[in-house]
């Protein structure tokens, strides 16, 4: 077994590294209490391919493997995950295109991806349907050449800077089956009856966008049709593989910048004449911070090593590094403002900030009460 980086993959770590540090860094907190969406950022990470880093190379992405996104994901959350979020998400959706959609598909919504163009999202979550994606009910229905949408969907990333989106939509309402009956369609931003609401006041990650979705009536030609009709939900399902261990990748990113921020800061404050880090009950924090955040980091890799090289084992690794580095983030972003005391309760220290974005890593692509449910499933051998 070899657990070591390859030389090129440790070149895109410092490389990214370095970017969030410079361009980034700056204007997190500035992002943070706007909630701004940031544009000027955004341009400099396409510049960089990393606005599309997981799109092949022959639509306009940077080719990254799954295990680079991993890395890529993780540098930029140990910065901010607020804009690290708003990066790592310009293509979100590009998934279903890539594995299902047709080559006028790929050639028209993902090359504008990666040069900075065009930003994507996915539109699952409806005002009364979150864990249960089988309970969609925007619905499709098809008029001559057109389908036309009808529904509301809610906490939708980039949902009001996007210029489309992949839209879960009940196609076939008489199927019986209840994962049946179920499409991804395309649908840009300037349809008519399109229209979002940004939803403001968030605990965390308030550089990133969030809206709410209304559809009505919005007529797109049937060639927005993603894969085959009523397969949908199947779809979305290998999806989720694949973007729960990206959000494990976010929780190991988290957990990285509160482990090292706390280091420095213990190092750096004394108390009663010497530096906390002299006292065994901060030194027992950190090291807890520290090896838990590199068990969250090796199952995490592992995940993304699994999506590439197809191991049966996949579904149960990601929800198990989605889970587990999800609570890891969430424990030691906790721990940083602990030893940070005082100080790190105010936004004067990134410990803060860093606190309230880790919670949504336990809740959007599926709780963590859904991840230990899927883990016991595979595990007893039960489908849906």
């Amino acid at each position: 077994m070899d657990f070591a980086l390859t030389d090129e993959q440790e070149a895109i770590r410092d490389e990214v590294r370095r970017f969030a540090e410079n361009e980034i860094a700056p204007v997190a907190t500035e992002h943070d209490r706007e909630e701004s969406y940031p544009y000027e950022v955004m341009e400099k990470a396409a510049e960089m391919g990393l606005t599309a880093s997981h799109v092949p190379i022959e639509y306009g992405g940077a080719g990254y493997s799954p295990l680079e996104a991993a890395i890529i994901t993780e540098e930029l959350f140990a910065v901010d995950p607020g804009i690290g979020l708003s990066i790592t998400s310009a293509a979100f959706g590009a998934d279903a295109i890539m594995e299902f959609g047709t080559e006028e598909q790929k050639e028209e919504y993902l090359e504008p991806l990666g040069t900075g163009e065009a930003v994507m999202g996915t539109a699952i979550s409806e005002p009364d349907v979150g864990s249960d994606v089988s309970s969609v009910a925007t619905t499709a229905e098809k008029d001559g050449d057109e389908w036309v949408i009808n529904g509301t969907k809610m906490w939708i990333t980039n949902g009001s800077v996007g210029d489309y989106f992949v839209v879960m939509c009940l196609t076939d309402p008489e199927i019986e089956d209840r994962y049946s009956g179920f499409s991804q369609i395309l649908i840009e931003s300037d349809r008519d009856g399109f229209s979002a609401e940004k939803i403001t006041g968030k605990l965390g990650i308030r550089a990133s966008d969030t809206a709410e979705l209304i559809f009505d009536d919005v007529r797109v030609p049937e060639e927005n049709l993603i894969g085959t009709r009523g397969m949908g939900f199947l779809q979305l399902m290998q999806f989720f593989d694949e973007t729960r261990t990206m959000v494990a990748a976010q929780g190991v990113g988290i957990a990285k910048g509160a482990c090292e921020r706390a280091l420095e800061y213990a190092q750096e404050r004394e108390q009663f004449g010497r530096s906390i880090s002299e006292f065994q009950a901060i030194q027992h924090k950190l090291a807890e911070m520290h090896t838990q955040t590199e068990a969250a980091r090796n199952l995490t890799y592992k995940s993304a090593w699994s999506i590439q090289n197809d191991d049966q084992q996949l579904t149960a690794l990601a929800s198990m590094a989605k889970e587990f580095a999800s609570r890891v983030a969430v424990e030691t972003a906790d721990e940083a403002v602990q030893i940070h005391g005082g100080a790190g309760y105010v936004d004067d220290f990134d410990v803060e900030r860093l606190y309230r974005d880790a919670k949504i890593t336990q809740i959007y692509e599926g709780t963590t009460e859904i991840q230990k449910n899927i883990i016991a499933r595979e595990l007893l051998g039960k489908g849906f």
